[in-house]
Order: structure tokens, then sequence, then C-alpha cells
């Protein structure tokens, strides 16, 4: 094993010694206005001859363009499935947003800054991040059902809330101690998110930062992230743990039962309904298809009128609920948002203000980009719940 030495040089920099190379680590607040001024001067006193930032180059070229939402293809989201993934990037966004309203810096300005102070003083710098869309399908992927309905529920709890965060509060989450803290909530309530959030970008991070070129290297990065990458460099150095991220830099493809599962409850559903044809008639049908029509259709058009639905796409949801349950390739949530998006079409200004709307939850309900995704998200969920409640009442009455 090589030379390996740990310095801590202030509360926010790490510097790492190694045989050959230096690294020295800066643990940012991401909306902390302190941190942008902290790696202004960390580039300009360590002279590295190589920088390292905690952002994928799509989120830095985002940031630079200032177009993140106003390029998207609502329509083409929703045809492609997408649109439970745009609700989760779009309320991520809120939250961090909302944590730097009252600091004045946007997310992601600390290290806009990086690569900003590393081009004005000629350092090659790299986007050492892995992607967003790649980390928050995994984590999806990675999640069984329980996980999944927490995650759920966490987010739609993000964008409901106030939750604002003081400029003194905001600068105690560069503390390794309350962010080990965090860390260990966030384990607790969702152990695989945590594995892919963290664990998984820790790893991502290290192994970007120790593979970077130069003979020292400054790497900005979330305080949260600063233990684990230390420890991850020991690794590496050592030996122990290969560098590449090739594991990690895709999502795992379906296995097969989760292929199988979606066609499961469509089968079932038939087959009572085969079952209560043999043993009673027709009649026995007529009553199970009312049971099923009404419990799909009511739910998943309630689930449309709270998100304020055109009223033909509550009436489209409540007639396409019972239809799509049955068919694991669409859902009722595809059907209402791409109507709504014909019925209310985003206009221009709708792209303009997403990021500012989303920072409220009535401005979730004025755009129509937000609105739209509200369509899909809670007729998706009423549906959902309808099916549930309808299986139990289905059984019953084949079996009477």
């Amino acid at each position: 094993m090589g030379q390996f030495n740990i310095d801590k040089i202030s509360d926010t920099r790490t510097r790492v010694t190694l045989d050959s190379r230096e690294i020295i680590l800066l643990g940012t607040a991401h909306v902390s206005a302190e941190s942008l001024e902290e790696v202004k001067e960390s580039i300009l006193s360590e002279s590295p001859d190589h920088v390292c930032v905690e952002m994928d180059e799509g989120r830095l070229k985002n940031l630079e363009e200032g177009k993140r939402w106003s390029a998207t293809d609502l329509k083409n989201v929703l045809k492609k499935g997408q649109g439970f993934m745009m609700m989760a990037n779009l309320a991520l966004a809120s939250f961090q947003r909302r944590m730097g309203v009252d600091t004045g810096v946007q997310p992601g300005a600390e290290m806009k800054a990086a690569v900003d102070a590393a081009r004005e003083g000629q350092i090659p710098f790299s986007c050492s991040d892995r992607s967003i869309q790649v980390t928050l399908s995994r984590a999806w992927k990675l999640s069984g059902p329980w996980s999944k309905l927490k995650l759920i529920s966490s987010l739609v709890a993000s964008v409901v809330t106030n939750e604002s965060a003081s400029p003194e509060e905001i600068e105690n989450l560069k503390k390794s101690d309350a962010m080990q803290g965090m860390m260990k909530e966030l384990a607790e309530y969702l152990p695989a998110v945590k594995s892919v959030l963290i664990d998984e970008r820790d790893f991502f991070l290290a192994s970007k930062i120790y593979t970077s070129p130069g003979k020292k290297t400054l790497a900005v990065v979330g305080a949260a992230h600063v233990p684990g990458i230390v420890e991850l460099l020991r690794e590496l150095e050592a030996g122990t743990r290969p560098s590449s991220t090739a594991s990690i830099e895709s999502v795992p493809p379906n296995k097969w039962f989760s292929k199988v599962l979606p066609w499961i409850i469509p089968a079932a559903i038939l087959g009572l309904f085969v079952f209560g044809t043999f043993r009673s008639g027709i009649d026995k049908v007529l009553e199970m298809s009312k049971i099923w029509i009404l419990a799909n259709g009511v739910l998943a058009s309630l689930g449309a009128l709270a998100a304020l639905a055109h009223p033909l796409t509550i009436l489209i949801s409540f007639i396409g609920a019972p239809i799509t349950s049955l068919n694991p390739t669409i859902g009722v949530g595809m059907v209402a948002g791409l109507l709504e998006y014909v019925f209310r079409t985003p206009r221009v200004q709708d792209m303009e203000n997403l990021n500012s709307d989303i920072l409220s939850f009535k401005g979730w309900y004025r755009n129509r980009v937000t609105r739209i995704l509200l369509v899909f998200f809670l007729s998706s969920v009423g549906s959902s719940v309808g099916t549930f409640i309808a299986i139990p009442w289905l059984t019953k009455i084949a079996g009477s």
C-alpha cells in the first residue's frame, strides 16, 4: 500500500496526499453563499492543475444556458411513460430552490462558480457526477413496493411543504456531524434510495476524482459525500477496489418477475370474471362489472378532479380507467395527461415560469405543465387504489 495521508485543513477542506499526487476535497452546501466564495478562494489559494465538480455535463449545460425545462417535450415525456420521472425531477428541484430562496443562491451555483474560476485560470476541469436521470431511475428500479410508496410520499411532501432554511442552517449542513445524522436518517427510512443517492455516487465521484489527470486536484463536492469519498480514495489507492464505474452507470434491466408482475393482476381479475360466469351466470358478471367500473372509474376521475383537470379529462378518466387497468402497456394517467395536454396545451409563459412556479403548491396548479403532471399522477393513483379496493370485493362476489 502506498502513502495515504489525510489532513483536515478546515471545516470544509480536506487534503488527501497519495504517493504521486494530492487531492483537496472541498465540501459545500449546495445553496450556500459562503460556499460560493470558498470555491473561488480555494481555487486561487490551492492553484490546482485540475478541478473536479459534483455535476454531470447535462446539468452544467442547463445552468449555463438557463433552459433546463423550456426544451422539454411534455407530450413525448407522457407517451414514453416518464411522467413520474419528470415529476420527481421537479419535486427535487422545488425543494432545493426553496432551500436557496433565503440565501439568494441558485442550487448548483457553487459548482458553476468552480467551473468559471477554472476557466478563468485556464485550469482543466471535469464534470465528475453521474447523470441525475440514471440516479433517479436506479433508485426507482432498486426500490421495493414499500420503498417506492415511501419515495412517492416524500416527493409529494416536498411539494406541499413550505419548508425553507435560514442561511445559518444552510451553513450548518457543511458540518460532517450534521450531515452524518441526516444520512443515517435517510438510510433508515429509505435504504435502497440512500444506497443509490449517496453510496453509489460517493464511489462514482471518488473514482472520477482518483482517475482525473494532474498532480494536484481540487474536487468541489457536497459535504455529505466527503467522508465516503475519503474512505473510497483509500481503497482505490490500496488497490482493494477497482476504479471502473461501468456497473453503476446504467439502469438495471427488469428482472423476469418484474416483467410478469404487471400482467398478474389483470389476469387475476379476468380470471375472477370467468369464474363468476361459470359459477353464477351473466347476472353475477354484470354485478362484478359494475363494481369494477365504479371502483376504478370513480377514483381515477376523483384523482383528475383533485388535479383540477378539464371536465372532459375527468369524464374520460372515469371511462378509461376500468379498461386501462386491464392493460399493463398503458395507464389511465398517460391517457388523462395527454388529454389534458390537448385541452390545455402549455403556453410559452408556463415553460418560462416553471422554475418559479414549482416553489409553491399554488404554482403547481397554476402552471399548465405541472398541472398536466398532477393529472397524470393523481389519476394513476386513483385507478391503482380502485384496483386494490375492487379485487377483494370481486373475489367475494365471484365466490358467493
